[in-house]
This record gives structure tokens, C-alpha cells and sequence, in this order.
């Protein structure tokens, strides 16, 4: 039976001057208070793969901006910001502590979680043949969901995007299969990306695109020039392949974002919203 191509969604682009300038005005323009409306508790997913500073990692600047900006549209939400952290020599914790959440998250009294030991449930989609079965942090469900990405390539995935970002939401025990906490998805990556996305994928993406990564998610040179821009939309994809383009990289030739297209989301936007103008 086939399905319904999924509707397409605008794709904001705001020139970066300040976090707290720059993501007001994008956030405002997405209508981010209103998809949220009806949610009571927000989870913020940003990409702590180690303990190395930005662009490597997401600027806890970057979040503090976000975390403020939906206080002042919605002071009674409860936000988190969550993250499981793969790396085989420390835990998540410790790029909490080293990257600056740990402050942030008391001054502003945020909760951290490490998604590698939330409480998890048990999920089933044959469709998903990478993963028919999953198991997944229960908090993913009860949440408004924010990927927040870093603009990076990717040795083995092309790029690593909001998309790729959601690996992080997958626990540690079930998924590490040795050189990595979530080795697991090693082999066929692009599918276990895709099929990770199936079961939960973000309910909104915010791209930290300011500096950029051009050759690898963990070494190598920045973007040059860099791009110095946000990006945010409901849709993953478009986010996804937005970013791609900016890396150089043709959208249509990364096997995840070419099978989420038209079934997680649409690459295409139906509109870009570029603050500049």
C-alpha cells in the first residue's frame, strides 16, 4: 500500500552575530512556541560525542539561547537536555561537566540526563529491517524532541546531521558492541541511521552551522569559509540535506537521507526562510 509522501516545511536561515541575537529571531520565525504548545516537558539532544570544545561538540551556548528562549514563551515547560554519550574511556557525565552543561544546567535549574541510563522500552516495527526490534530511552516518547546538531562530515556516514545526531539516544547496554558504546550501528550505517529515525525521529532540528567540521566529525580542518549561520525546521530531512549542501556534499548520494526522503520528512522545503533578507 503506498504511502503518503510526507508534507514539506520551511526551512529557516538565520546569519549568525550572537547566540543570544541571532537564536531568538530564528526561533521566533519558525513558530518553535506554538509547536510546543502543548507540550508540558521539552528534551534538547545536542551532540556531546567527547569532551572536545565546539564545532566538535554543541556550544552550551547554543543551548542556554534555546533554553531561554522557550522560557519566555512558555515560563512552566520543563526542559532537559539529554544526551548518551559513546565513548568507551568516560561516560556522559564527564563531557557534561567538561563542556560547561553542568553550570549551565544549575544556573538556569535544567535537567541533565544520560540517556544511557534513562529506563527504557522495548519496540517492534517490521518495516524496520535494520532494526526490527529496538529498545529506547521511555523519555523519548513523553517529550517534545530537539535535535541540535553541529555541521560535520563523517568518515563512514557522509555527514553526521540531526539525523545521525539521534544515535545518542540509543542505550549503551544494548547497543555497544566494543570499540564504541554504540558500535552496534557500525555495520550498515546509513540503514541503522534510517531505522533509528523510524522509531523516534526529532520534532524539531536547530543546526549549529557557524563553524562547521569539513572533513571528518572528530579532526581535520573547519568549513573555510565558514558558513556563520543557524538553520532550524520541523523536518529533519530538509535539515539534513540543507547541511549536506553545505559541507559540498550532493543530499542525493548520502544512502540515509536519500531513504528518509519522502518517508521521515522531505529534503525539499516547501520555502527557505533566510533572515538576511
Amino acid at each position: 500500500m503506498p504511502t503518503t509522501r510526507p508534507q514539506a516545511q520551511p526551512l529557516c536561515i538565520g546569519e549568525f552575530k550572537s547566540w543570544q541575537e541571532t537564536v531568538p529571531r530564528l526561533l521566533k520565525s519558525t513558530g518553535l512556541g506554538k509547536l510546543i504548545s502543548q507540550n508540558s516537558h521539552v528534551l534538547l539532544k545536542p551532540n556531546l560525542v567527547s569532551i572536545d570544545p565546539p564545532p566538535i561538540t554543541s556550544p552550551v551556548e547554543l543551548i542556554e539561547a534555546i533554553i531561554l528562549h522557550i522560557r519566555t514563551e512558555h515560563p512552566k515547560v520543563k526542559i532537559t537536555v539529554a544526551e548518551g554519550c559513546g565513548s568507551i574511556e568516560y561516560d556522559t557525565w564527564t563531557p557534561f561537566r567538561e563542556l560547561g552543561y553542568e553550570q549551565m544546567a544549575k544556573r538556569l535549574n535544567v535537567e541533565l540526563l544520560d540517556l544511557n541510563a534513562a529506563p527504557l522500552v522495548k519496540l517492534s516495527n517490521p518495516e524496520c529491517t535494520r532494526w526490527p526490534e529496538m529498545h529506547l530511552p521511555k523519555i523519548l516518547f513523553e517529550t517534545f524532541l530537539i535535535s541540535v546538531p553541529v555541521l560535520k562530515a563523517h568518515s563512514m556516514a557522509e555527514v553526521t546531521l540531526s539525523m545521525k545526531n539521534m544515535l545518542g539516544v540509543a542505550p549503551a547496554s544494548h547497543y555497544n558492541a566494543g570499540s564504541w558504546k554504540k558500535s552496534a550501528f557500525h555495520p550498515h550505517l546509513h540503514e541503522a541511521i534510517f531505522g533509528l529515525n523510524r522509531y523516534r525521529r526529532p520534532d524539531f532540528s536547530i543546526l549549529d552551522a557557524t563553524v562547521g567540521m569539513q572533513e571528518a566529525h572528530l579532526w581535520g580542518p573547519h568549513c573555510n569559509p565558514k558558513p556563520n549561520i543557524l538553520a532550524a525546521s520541523q523536518d529533519p530531512v530538509s535539515i539534513d540535506a540543507f547541511g549536506a549542501q553545505l559541507l559540498k556534499r550532493d543530499w542525493t548520494k548520502i544512502p540515509h537521507i536519500k531513504m528518509a526522503d519522502g518517508i521521515l520528512g522531505s529534503a525539499i522545503p516547501s520555502k527557505i526562510i533566510n533572515l538576511k533578507d
